[in-house]
């Protein structure tokens, strides 16, 4: 058997020639090498095949019976070996048929994939995309093993080893219903702390958040009475009751049935990025996603 290890890719790159041009020479002159080189390339190629591969013949060379054997075998390989290792084709988004999979929370669903969407189903309508649940403390091997192709997660909790792109700025705000009588303005900070208040607990059953932080700094403390993990519930409860939220503003700026005024206590907004991996950092598909999502957004 033949050891690959002993095989010059510009050995087989030769032959290849050879057999098509049976001559040499004219090898010689395709392959830009002196006739010479290209005769110690046989020499070399017919100690390795124990064959002659191409004899002496009235109108140049002629292959033998295992030269031919090889031509289209050689040919196939060559070209195959040639195309993978070829600068990739520009991505066409309008005969693609990716399966996009993001890791996002309802809030980024709603401020980030939603208004992207429109645009991603126009320009790519071969593709998919599967929106799986973001799990904060797995977000590095999912991206490392496939398992997603974006995330969208907060700055300042994104892991270091991921690529990193800022989307936009988020600050918080009041919100209650429409026609909320201790909405009508903006509250004082003791009619705030009076409010009943409903609070997002992502990991479920938390009762304090940065605004209770925030107010812990300066002595005072709010009423929480709910506590949910989900932002799209907390609306529909925001609508149908007296209680009230701090949310994003991203999130019920567009919100008809929502009341919203600024706090009388200033809460810490967060920054919104989109995170991926290394190992799909320059494939041309996954750039356009990124540059896609990231116009619609901004």
């Amino acid at each position: 058997m033949i050891n690959l290890r002993r095989l010059d890719l510009n050995l087989l790159v030769t032959l290849d020639t050879l057999l098509a041009e049976h001559n040499v020479t004219r090898a010689a002159e395709r392959l830009h090498y002196s006739q010479p080189s290209v005769s110690v390339h046989l020499a070399r190629l017919r100690e390795i095949f124990d064959d002659p591969l191409l004899l002496p013949g009235p109108r140049g060379m002629r292959p033998t019976a295992r030269a031919e054997s090889l031509r289209e075998p050689l040919r196939e390989a060559l070209a195959a070996l040639e195309a993978a290792i070829s600068p990739e084709h520009p991505f066409d988004p309008a005969e693609a048929t990716q399966t996009w999979r993001v890791a996002a929370t309802d809030y980024s669903e709603t401020t980030v994939l939603l208004p992207a969407l429109a645009g991603l189903r126009q320009a790519a309508p071969g593709t998919r995309m599967a929106v799986i649940e973001l799990a904060p403390p797995r977000i590095a091997r999912q991206a490392e093993q496939g398992d997603v192709d974006l995330v969208f997660h907060i700055t300042t909790d994104a892991p270091e080893s991921l690529h990193l792109l800022p989307l936009f700025t988020e600050r918080f705000v009041l919100a209650g219903r429409r026609g909320h009588p201790r909405l009508k303005r903006k509250p004082t900070i003791a009619q705030f702390c009076a409010l009943e208040h409903v609070i997002v607990s992502p990991e479920g059953g938390g009762f304090v958040g940065a605004t209770d932080e925030a107010l812990a700094e300066v002595g005072l403390s709010r009423r929480v009475v709910l506590s949910v993990p989900h932002f799209l519930y907390l609306e529909s409860v925001l609508a149908s009751t007296d209680l009230v939220a701090m949310l994003p503003a991203r999130l019920v700026r567009d919100n008809d049935r929502l009341q919203i005024v600024d706090a009388p206590v200033e809460v810490p907004g967060f920054e919104m990025s989109m995170l991926w991996h290394e190992r799909v950092h320059r494939d041309p598909a996954h750039q356009w996603l990124r540059e896609s999502i990231a116009a619609a957004v901004r």
